[in-house]
This record gives C-alpha cells, sequence and structure tokens, in this order.
C-alpha cells in the first residue's frame, strides 16, 4: 500500500493537444499541482513520517523554499504531530502564509534553500525534533515514487517518455525507480533551470558539487547542491538532465495558464519549456507525459508574467514620447492613439531623467493592441503626426 493512502490525492493526467501540435508529438501532462498542499512534496513527507512512527512522537523539522514546507506541515498535522519549518527570507509570501496556516511555527532564515536546511539540521540536534529532509532520503524518495506508479495506472499504454523538473532530485529519483521497475524501456529525463543546474554539473563532475545558484523564478527547484543518494540514483535509473532558459520557464508558465487554464509555478513549468524551448524533443513513437510538480506561485508574480507576455507577444505597446507642455497637447496625442483603435491602459508623466525643453514633458504611455502587426501600426501613425516615440521592451 503506498504511504499517504487517504490523504494523497491522485492528481490527473490532462491531454495537451495545443503543447503536442506545437512540440511535435503526443503530450500528457501529470498535474501534481493540483495535489493536496499545491505539490507533490506531500508524497514523501508522509512517507517519511509514516516511517519514523514513534520516532517523531516530539515533533519534525523541516528547511525548504515553500514546497517541502508546506507538505511537512500538512503530514505534521495530519499524523498528529508538532512541526517547524525554516524558509529563506525571501520566500514566496503565499508559501510562507500556506505553512503558517497548516500549523507550522515558520522561520526565516538566510536567503537560499541551503541556509535554511542548514537551520533546521541544527534546530534538530539541540531539541527531541526529527529533521526531514526535502530530497536526500530513502522514504522520501520512495513517496516522490507514488507519481510514477499512478503515471504507469493514468498514462496512454504507449507512454514512451517521461520529462520530470529537477531540484535535489528526489522527484525524478523517484519517478525513474517507479517507471523503469516496471517499464524499463520508458525514457526518463530531468530538467533543471539554467541558473541552479547542481545535478547537471555533479553528474558532469561525478560527484555532487555545488553551483552558484542565484534568484530565479522557478525558486522549487533552486538547490545549490544535490544529495548523495538522489546523485547515485539519478546516475543509475535517469536517461538524461536537460537545462532550460529561465525566460522560455516564464513563457511556459503563461502558456500553461492561458491554454490548460493550470496555475503552475516556475518549478513545475520547467518540463514545458522544454518542450517548447526545444531543449528536448517528444518521443519519436509513443506518448510524452510531463510532470506538472507545483502551483504554488504569487499572484503577484504571475500579474508580471502576464504583462511581460503580452508586450512580448505584442498585444501590450508602452510608448514614450514628447509633448508640448501646453493645454490640450495630451488630449491631441490620446485622440490619435484612438483613431488607430488602440486601447489605453495607463498614461503617466515623466518629468525626471528626461532630457526636457523647459516646456515640454514626456509621457508614457501603456496600451493594449491587437497583434505585433497592430502595434507597429500604432507606433508608425504616432511618428508619422511628428511625435518622437520610444518603445519600451
Amino acid at each position: 500500500m503506498r504511504a499517504g493512502v487517504g490523504v494523497i490525492r491522485e492528481t490527473p493526467v490532462l491531454s495537451s493537444r495545443t503543447l503536442g501540435e506545437r512540440s511535435g508529438g503526443e503530450v500528457v501532462l501529470k498535474a501534481e499541482n493540483l495535489q493536496r498542499t499545491g505539490s507533490f512534496k506531500l508524497r514523501g513527507a508522509l512517507a517519511k513520517i509514516a516511517a519514523l512512527g514513534p520516532a517523531c512522537a516530539e515533533g519534525v523539522v523541516a528547511g525548504s523554499a515553500g514546497n517541502h514546507a508546506q507538505a511537512v506541515a500538512y503530514a505534521a498535522r495530519a499524523r498528529g504531530v508538532r512541526c517547524e519549518v525554516f524558509m529563506p527570507e525571501i520566500a514566496p509570501i503565499a508559501k510562507v502564509e500556506a505553512a503558517a496556516a497548516l500549523g507550522a511555527e515558520v522561520r526565516l532564515v538566510g536567503t537560499t534553500v541551503d541556509e535554511s536546511l542548514a537551520a533546521a539540521r541544527d534546530r534538530a540536534d539541540s531539541t527531541p525534533l526529527t529533521f526531514v529532509h526535502p530530497f536526500d532520503d530513502r522514504d522520501v524518495v520512495a513517496g516522490q515514487g507514488g507519481v510514477g506508479l499512478e503515471l504507469l495506472e493514468q498514462a496512454p499504454a504507449d507512454l514512451a517518455r517521461v520529462l520530470v523538473p529537477v531540484g535535489g532530485g528526489g522527484l525524478v529519483s523517484g519517478v525513474a525507480v517507479a517507471l523503469k521497475s516496471q517499464r524499463p524501456e520508458v525514457e526518463v529525463i530531468g530538467v533543471q533551470v539554467e541558473r541552479c543546474a547542481a545535478v547537471r554539473a555533479s553528474l558532469a563532475a561525478g560527484a555532487p558539487v555545488e553551483v552558484q545558484s542565484s534568484l530565479t523564478i522557478a525558486d522549487g527547484i533552486a538547490v545549490k547542491r544535490p544529495g548523495e543518494l538522489t546523485l547515485e540514483l539519478i546516475r543509475r535509473w535517469v536517461d538524461d538532465i536537460v537545462v532550460v532558459a529561465e525566460d522560455d520557464v516564464a513563457e511556459a508558465m503563461m502558456f500553461l495558464l492561458e491554454r490548460a487554464k493550470l496555475v503552475v509555478e516556475g518549478a513545475g513549468a520547467v518540463g514545458v519549456a522544454a518542450l517548447l524551448g526545444g531543449f528536448v524533443s517528444p518521443a519519436p513513437a509513443g506518448s510524452t507525459a510531463v510532470v506538472i510538480s507545483g502551483g504554488n506561485v504569487d499572484a503577484g508574480l504571475l500579474g508580471e508574467l502576464a504583462r511581460r507576455h503580452e508586450t512580448l507577444a505584442g498585444r501590450r505597446l508602452v510608448l514614450v514620447t514628447r509633448l508640448p507642455d501646453l493645454p490640450g497637447a495630451l488630449a491631441r496625442l490620446l485622440a490619435l492613439v484612438a483613431e488607430q483603435r488602440a486601447n489605453l491602459l495607463d498614461v503617466q508623466h515623466v518629468r525626471e531623467g528626461v532630457d526636457l525643453h523647459v516646456r515640454e514633458t514626456a509621457v508614457q504611455l501603456v496600451l493594449e493592441t491587437r497583434s505585433p502587426e497592430h502595434a507597429g501600426e500604432v507606433e508608425q501613425a504616432v511618428r508619422a503626426a511628428g511625435y518622437e516615440t520610444r518603445v519600451l521592451r
């Protein structure tokens, strides 16, 4: 019987025709973002606490960027034990609040996951609390393997390739072992982000090494150093590791929101980013599954990504120009824009940091346009009317 039965939700496998058409193959999505606590991490946390049994009666402690913290808090509450979690000071607010709402005592320490992990270990050493590692633990890895077991039951019979996000390696290890133990022909490919590709660097070096990870949109997999256990499992069971670009992750998040109606965090979207960005192709024969590992993302970040996406797609035009500082000047410019059927979203006067005549003012217009072609037509019309323009990208 799988650990967490009665608590774990069997998450759906969803078809994605648009993603398949864009990437050139049959693609399905394993939606672990719909798991309780918003990520796959609950599987491993429940498995570990179940394995500990009475040994964790005094409570548990964990270090995490957020998803593992929420998972351990939920699992601890389900088993009736105390929980403390250490998270980076820059952890997403939504994840901090969610862990606290689940009953955890949240302590913000340092700026990286590694610093939070070290603080959690120190806490365990000085108290009766039991440390629960986010990935480098056999029980945790076994729990994450539940994703692979479900895939075997839910995915098309011709499943040939599976893309899995990689941070410390717990998820990809568990999925690979579960899948390949029963279907060794299925190819498992891990996906990392370029700013924190610790597993790939460690595989190349032949031993765990640290990478200088930086602030990334995929905070859930921003691990400087993989575990020794998970690295060995990856070396044995995972077929390849690919690295995707940060901008591709942002576009993948918007693709999943618009096309699949799924709210997905950066770490959860890396597999889709790999397909859309051409870093990996779907299986040439059979279907490809992408594990969407989590959906815990701040609404504010989604808003920023949406604005960026609209600009890149040519549906938002940010135009800066200069006007005489006289009554009616702005009204004439806005009338010109309206004639081009562009919708005004925002207008700001800019008087500092711009080379202006004493009787001039600069204005920044944010316009909603229908397409890149329409945006170009609006800009050209404003230029043709004698305005000096600059488009902000």
